[in-house]
């Protein structure tokens, strides 16, 4: 079985079409539906439904063959015992620093004041003022970044902008201009065989963050008809996924013992 661990939001609703481009499609709506793991089309693949978070650590740790998650998390995450051989140019936005109206964020810096800062990436939050020798107060938030300012908990937020939108007026937060990160979701898995396919797939496609991505490819192929069998690169980038897949189920036994051999490893580490 084929477990790939997803998030509710944006990145479902972009991937979406990219698995329905592979050949895969979802036995259930996921947003009517209050299931966590939803079957497919196909018997030996599923979908598991998880917090943004923790779709890595589901992928680190066994519980599915490979996950989408937003560089954000992952770099958060650390990355420990896993490959990103895909960036699929989805989720895209950037991750920026603001402060309230009025508040002189250069000055501050200049004159080497201690900044509270509230984010919810504490690593890309600490490297970032940390290269730039501002002494920050660490301030841990999981919503509403923008509150944090204007009720005196901190001086700086960093946020996500999603398509470089800007934060809502009615909190009278404004950008800096100062990016930490810009921000996409990937592929990523923990077998280094599977990441050496993926990563055959994509040097035989010749996809780059560079270039268009999957899904600039899979747009070509259904504006020149999905039903017309060109040579492609967006025809070869579906065939290439669809073959990943089948190649994962052609392996699931494979896969199972792999899984309980790095299980009872763990088990014997503790």
């Amino acid at each position: 079985m084929i477990t790939i661990a997803l998030s509710k939001g944006r990145i479902l609703d972009e991937a979406l079409p990219l698995l329905r481009a592979a050949g895969l499609t979802l036995a259930e709506d996921p947003d009517s539906s209050r299931k966590l793991i939803i079957d497919t089309n196909r018997p030996d693949v599923r979908v598991v439904l998880v917090r943004a978070s923790d779709s890595p650590t589901y992928v680190q740790y066994g519980a599915a063959e490979l996950g989408i998650a937003g560089l954000d998390v992952l770099y958060e995450h650390g990355g420990e015992g896993l490959y990103q051989p895909v960036d699929l140019g989805i989720g895209r936005c950037r991750m920026m620093v603001a402060v309230p109206d009025g508040f002189d964020y250069e000055r501050a810096v200049r004159e080497r004041v201690r900044l509270r800062v509230a984010t919810k990436y504490i690593r890309a939050t600490r490297e970032h003022f940390g290269e730039r020798g501002v002494h920050i107060d660490l301030i841990k938030l999981y919503g509403s970044m923008e509150l944090a300012p204007l009720t005196g908990l901190a001086d700086v937020i960093d946020t996500i902008l999603d398509k470089g939108l800007v934060i809502d007026a009615y909190v009278r937060v404004s950008l800096v201009g100062i990016e930490l990160l810009t921000v996409d979701a990937r592929v990523v898995v923990a077998s280094v065989d599977t990441y050496l396919r993926f990563a055959e797939a994509v040097d035989r496609l010749d996809i780059s963050q560079e270039k268009e991505g999957l899904p600039g490819l899979v747009g070509q192929m259904e504006e020149n008809g999905a039903a017309h069998k060109t040579k492609g690169a967006a025809k070869g980038a579906i065939e290439a996924a669809s073959e990943r897949l089948r190649e994962f189920a052609g392996d699931g036994g494979e896969r199972e013992g792999a899984r309980s051999s790095r299980q009872r490893r763990r088990q014997e580490e503790e």
